[in-house]
């Protein structure tokens, strides 16, 4: 066989090879998501873990008051969201009469400018209109809807939790058992990179969180200049949101704009948000990240992007979160398989090229 022909048929037999492999991760999300986040999770815990221990702390103490700690945090987080959302709802009246003038000179606008008709605006209007879709005929399906999809996030995330309990537990007997599927000639270098592993988990995740609190102090000076209320818990939310990549910075903007300029309805609150997440992610992009974060995660800029995409595509916004360590973990692994080294070589952060 030529080596063209063989170079096509590698190429296609991987290529459908990937497809149906991805196709595999986003038909198994539910399974494999909760386990994947826990073995990130529990990457991170370890140090906590082992120095629990040094203090003669039983393993198993040890493991659970790790995942107590991560489930404490995770439950202060959701907490703050939910009164914040609580916030928004009981000012709805507030913001509904500081927007409606505004509202109004734009469908004037649309009227005066525009092919668009009064009946065709007021018909919009009604289907748009939170007394209409409570009273359709598939309200109560949307209902169930909502209550499944909260029962299910509820009931991953419980199992998340029992996963990281018990890899911490047991998280010796992984190791061994990794360690004996290759010969002892190749323990060592294996050995290395489950080391590499479970450190760049954990540079990433630690670095993320001071990011998080350096995120929380410029939104909160920025935002509570800007006159927005509830300025600290808006800031904390949005910081902790930048963990999935450029989406979760925009998804902070919004929930800012919704919490701070709907409320009030100034043009000079506007100004203030645009201005302070305009500010922020210059600090953070070119300061904060290259010193905080710095090569930890070693990865090329565009595959970082790439991956978050693919992360995106796969397992929706849990993907994009856990794209850039995953990525990381499996460069790793390039990198000390002689054959892969090349891919290792294309993904690393280049370093004066």
């Amino acid at each position: 066989m030529s080596f063209t022909r063989k170079s096509i048929y590698t190429l296609a037999a991987a290529s459908v090879g990937l497809y149906f492999l991805f196709i595999g991760l986003s038909a198994a999300k539910a399974f494999l998501a909760p386990i994947v986040t826990a073995i990130v999770l529990a990457l991170l815990m370890i140090p906590v873990s082992n120095k629990m221990e040094s203090w003669g702390m039983n393993r198993g103490f040890s493991s659970f008051f790790s995942t107590l700690f991560l489930m404490i945090v995770s439950l202060l987080i959701a907490s703050l969201v939910y009164f914040q959302i609580k916030s928004f709802v009981d000012d709805r009246e507030t913001i509904r009469d500081a927007m409606n003038p505004k509202i109004e000179r734009i469908e004037q606008y649309l009227l005066d400018n525009t092919k668009l008709e009064q009946v065709e605006m007021d018909a919009y209007k009604e289907k748009t209109d939170l007394t209409y879709i409570l009273a359709s005929p598939n309200s109560g399906r949307t209902a169930m809807s909502v209550l499944g999809m909260v029962l299910a996030f509820m009931t991953n995330s419980l199992l998340m939790f029992v996963y990281i309990f018990f890899l911490l537990q047991y998280r010796k007997m992984f190791k061994k058992f990794i360690l004996q599927l290759f010969s002892e000639e190749k323990q060592n270098e294996v050995r290395c990179v489950i080391d590499q592993t479970a450190k760049i988990s954990q540079h990433y995740i630690f670095g993320r969180f001071i990011l998080i609190v350096f995120l929380t102090i410029l939104y909160s000076i920025g935002l509570g200049i800007s006159g927005v209320s509830n300025f600290v818990l808006i800031s904390l939310i949005a910081a902790v949101l930048s963990v999935i990549p450029w989406v979760g910075n925009i998804i902070g903007f919004l929930i800012a704009m919704a919490f701070g300029f709907l409320t009030t309805g100034e043009t000079g609150v506007l100004i203030g948000i645009i201005i302070t997440f305009s500010v922020a992610q210059v600090i953070e992009s070119f300061i904060l990240q290259p010193f905080v974060l710095g090569d930890k995660v070693n990865i090329h800029p565009l595959f970082v992007i790439l991956v978050v995409i693919l992360g995106n595509a796969v397992w929706g916004i849990i993907g994009m979160a856990l794209a850039i360590p995953i990525i990381g973990i499996i460069n790793i692994a390039f990198n000390h398989i002689k054959e892969l080294k090349p891919l290792g070589y294309l993904l690393s952060n280049p370093k004066g090229e």
